[in-house]
């Protein structure tokens, strides 16, 4: 049977989508669930929820701040820039920026000039880079400073605009404010190419997941019903909800988490953006003091921080309602802690994908106090979860296969790979997850294994194959394996094992030379040099359930 919570959600989801509601829910061609009444394409939910919100903050960074209007109408003139650059629609444009201002700038002009957004990972290292602009070839990158020499030292070739983001943003983005006022910008329609995000697959290269504008919008539109409907409840209950709401941005807006749920919905519900340059528990609780705000997305880690800082007791933290997660689970014990380090707030977690544009199952309130160990339930109306056997076919509540998931807001395909989408989506429509669980009798998920070598560490996906590719490198190294290990902290570590038959392997050399080559957080917390070549199985495979015993475990 549902929980009071749930019929809570369908009663008052029946009334927001009904006669008279505010979202009329429709079709698409393939059958499934969308938004119908909302605008079709980026450029124009940018253009329309300007008009709604014309005065009131959309991003607060520092001193800096831009109302809807001010943003609008700035990014209008960016993408003209971007035309008068030579770029055409279709073209793809790549953002390599840590968060700020200029970064949400670049995103939205790229897309009202018809480009396709192409967002880079900011911890990613030269080799990382390279292959995602040989991948993609961007006929334009706008970057800071680091990216843009790193980029340039690349010799791609294409233009790289180096942005000075600790500037204004007009004074940053100056070099695409000077076109003339007449240039025409493309007309975009829903099945046009919109974004490119990077995800970490077994096979160790990134892959790049593409979307198009009805794809990124129906995500958006996905979260937009979902917080419209717990708003919904709230007001029900007598509890008062501030006439705008403000998300403190601490997520990577290149990750989908932050460019969908936190960055594009803001936008829709009229919620403020309150951006950091990099996460720091003591500055993100002075910025929900300073600036009064009212949610926070973040890995479970961030939270930890928060609810355990020395100076805790020092901030007023009262204006904080809900604390949201994904990417990893957060421990049960840590939900009871926030009741009583952080009095007032509520959890939500959530479960999505980069290839989903981050729509899935979310679990929220007392229903995640009651099942910690769920992900919750899918989305509805707009979600689907299947669960495969091994035959292919779907599997009843309570038996484990592959989770994969049906929405209207999974990704076209991968980038420059017909095989690994076609592979990707099961003949029914549902795209493969990779992940193992199951659904119980009241459509909560649970997951319990991942099918893919896939590390998340703190919320970020490392593929397992690609950090043992970097140890390869290595001339000595002759056998490697990396593995999850569980962290208290981080939920999840890359630890190595390797064989070097002939020396030359020491354990913290072997980690520096990781580092010239991967991101900082692919990097294995410990490398353990074995002493005897690595045990096999009778495939010849490396088997890495015995070294998980022999070593991890």
């Amino acid at each position: 049977m549902p929980s009071v919570l749930d019929q809570k959600y369908e009663a008052v989801l029946a009334a927001v989508s009904g006669e008279g509601g505010r979202i009329v829910i429709g079709p698409d061609a393939q059958g499934r669930p969308t938004i119908a009444n909302f605008p079709p394409t980026l450029p124009m939910m940018f253009m329309m929820f300007a008009q709604f919100y014309a005065n009131n903050p959309y991003i607060i960074s520092g001193d800096e701040k831009l109302t809807y209007a001010e943003i609008n109408a700035l990014t209008d003139r960016i993408a003209k820039g971007i035309v008068a650059r030579g770029v055409e629609k279709g073209d793809r444009v790549a953002i390599a920026m840590r968060n700020c201002t200029s970064w949400i700038a670049a995103y939205m002009g790229v897309l009202k000039a018809g480009g396709v957004a192409t967002l880079i990972n900011g911890w990613w290292r030269e080799e990382e880079l390279r292959h995602a602009l040989e991948l993609t070839g961007p006929r334009l990158i706008i970057a800071d400073a680091p990216r843009a020499a790193m980029a340039n030292g690349l010799g791609h070739g294409d233009i790289t605009l180096d942005v000075d983001i600790d500037q204004p943003v007009e004074t940053a983005m100056a070099a695409l404010l000077d076109a003339p006022e007449d240039t025409a910008l493309p007309q975009v329609t829903p099945d046009d190419d919109a974004t490119i995000l990077f995800t970490s697959g077994s096979t160790g290269k990134a892959k790049g997941a593409l979307s198009t504008h009805g794809q990124v919008v129906q995500g958006t539109y996905t979260y937009v019903t979902s917080l419209m409907v717990l708003r919904g409840i709230l007001e029900s209950e007598g509890k008062p909800v501030p006439e705008q709401m403000r998300a403190l941005v601490s997520v990577p807006l290149f990750h989908v988490t932050g460019e969908v749920p936190v960055m594009l919905t803001s936008y829709v519900i009229d919620r403020a953006l309150v951006l950091m340059p990099k996460w720091d528990a003591e500055l993100a609780m002075q910025l929900i003091q300073d600036e009064k705000v009212t949610v926070f997305t973040g890995v479970p880690t961030m939270a930890l921080e928060l609810m355990t800082h020395p100076n805790k007791d020092k901030y007023d933290l009262s204006s904080l309602g809900d604390i949201n997660s994904g990417g990893a689970a957060r421990p049960a014990a840590h939900l009871k802690r926030q009741d009583e380090d952080l009095p007032g707030t509520r959890s939500i977690q959530g479960y999505g994908l980069t290839e989903t544009n981050a729509v899935g199952c979310g679990n929220f309130w007392q229903n995640y106090k009651d099942r910690p160990t769920s992900v919750g339930r899918p989305q509805i109306p707009f979600v689907e979860i299947g669960i495969y056997g091994d035959d292919g076919k779907t599997l009843p509540a309570g038996q484990t296969g592959e989770i994969a998931i049906k929405a209207a807001a999974t990704i076209k395909g991968y980038w420059g790979d017909e095989e690994a989408t076609k592979a990707a989506y099961t003949d029914e429509g549902y795209f493969r997850t990779g992940d193992i669980g199951y659904l119980d009798e009241e459509g909560y998920l649970y997951i319990v294994d991942r099918m893919k070598n896939i590390i998340i560490r703190g919320g970020e996906n490392i593929a397992a194959a690609e950090v043992e590719e970097a140890l390869y490198a290595h001339p000595a190294v002759a056998e490697a394996v990396v593995l999850a290990k569980k962290d208290e902290r981080l939920g999840e570590v890359p630890f190595a094992i390797v064989s070097c038959p002939e020396g030359g392997c020491v354990a913290e050399d072997l980690r520096a030379f990781c580092a010239e080559r991967l991101a900082a957080f692919k990097v294995p917390e410990e490398i353990v040099v074995a002493d005897t070549a690595l045990p096999r199985l009778g495939t010849g495979k490396i088997d890495r359930i015995a070294l998980a015993k022999q070593y991890r475990d």
